[in-house]
């Protein structure tokens, strides 16, 4: 195999446990990947879920730069539409100044929450000028240092690291593609999110003609040492679309969570879309299988693994996705 793995954590709390468990948890998972050999170990962003402790994915960072070495760490994603541009890209510089070499830049468009939340983190804001997501991003890439074009004149991001952050667009889309490719960013495309091959062959073929780059995929999986058992619970796994007139289509984890979205944003008139789940499931070799056949098929030359086990079971999934890799990357003894 030639691509490389990386993972995403959400920080899950179990039931019974605290955030403190989980966020403990987190960070032996990422010394856990380290130690494995993943390429980049992401947290991601999720406003008023009781069952998730990643609400701020710059502080556990930072966390997590102190308890690892090697492994790249970063956001997946920073949900830009919430945020001043500057006050991020201060954040991911004073990053970058304590990990220096270390730090992935991954930016969002989602909300990262339903429109309760929403509405509280931008709260005070006149929304009729707020910017667009692209409008922010091209303000944002400038005050980490792309050019002035974007910035108020004397007005810098501080500290200014010796090195630079990688920089990754998250997104389901050709458009979004499009956006990285303009900006010269990575993409990673959300398959977990998105399903549609069709639209995942459209976005990578889009974004490797412009800027001559594969972009990364990011998958959902859960894993077991019973490969049967893992594909039992993954079929209970169905993601839903809910697209309101004039705002932003979501993707939740169930219809009752599609239907509350539009409660919550006054929406009489909207629509729910039953989406084909896209969760890979086995053991570690039938995950390894999986990512094989798709860096065959698209080219992909790495994916990002968001493991739906709970518990410590995530730490035990990465030791058998870890075995069944380093297996397919061993040479093959040849026969008599």
């Amino acid at each position: 195999m030639s691509y490389r793995l990386s993972l995403l954590d959400k920080s899950p709390i179990g039931k019974g446990e605290t955030a403190y468990t989980a966020l403990r948890r987190t960070i032996a998972y990422a010394q856990q990947a380290e130690a494995l050999g993943y390429t980049r170990f992401w947290v991601a962003e999720h406003h008023n879920t009781a069952e998730l402790a990643s609400s701020s994915p710059e502080i556990l960072i930072a966390a997590l730069a102190t308890a690892t070495s090697t492994i790249r760490l970063g956001s997946g994603g920073v949900m830009l539409q919430h945020y001043s541009p500057y006050k991020i890209a201060e954040n991911f510089n004073l990053l970058e100044s304590l990990a220096p070499g270390r730090i992935d830049v991954g930016i969002g468009k989602a909300p990262g929450g339903l429109p309760l939340s929403t509405r509280a983190l931008q709260a005070g804001r006149d929304p009729d000028r707020h910017p667009d997501f692209a409008q922010q991003l091209r303000e944002f890439d400038a005050y980490l240092g792309a050019g002035s074009a974007e910035r108020v004149e004397g007005l810098a991001a501080t500290p200014a690291p010796h090195t630079q952050s990688e920089r990754f667009l998250l997104g389901a889309s050709v458009e979004s593609a499009q956006l990285a490719a303009e900006l010269g960013w990575q993409f990673v495309f959300a398959r977990h999110l998105n399903g549609d091959d069709v639209v995942l062959a459209s976005a990578i073929s889009t974004y490797r003609n412009l800027v001559h780059r594969t972009p990364i995929v990011a998958l959902a999986a859960i894993v077991d040492p019973d490969g049967g058992k893992a594909r039992e619970t993954a079929s209970g796994f169905t993601p839903f679309r809910v697209t309101i007139p004039g705002g932003q289509s979501v993707t939740v984890g169930s219809e009752a969570q599609a239907a509350e979205y539009a409660r919550q944003a006054g929406a009489v008139d909207y629509t729910i879309e039953k989406r084909k789940a896209n969760v890979l499931a086995g053991d570690g070799h039938d995950i390894i299988a999986a990512t094989d056949r798709l860096a065959r098929q698209f080219g992909i030359e790495e994916f990002i693994l968001d493991l739906f086990n709970p518990g410590d079971s995530r730490l035990v999934a990465i030791g058998l996705i870890a075995s069944a890799r380093d297996a397919a990357a061993a040479p093959q003894a040849l026969s008599a």
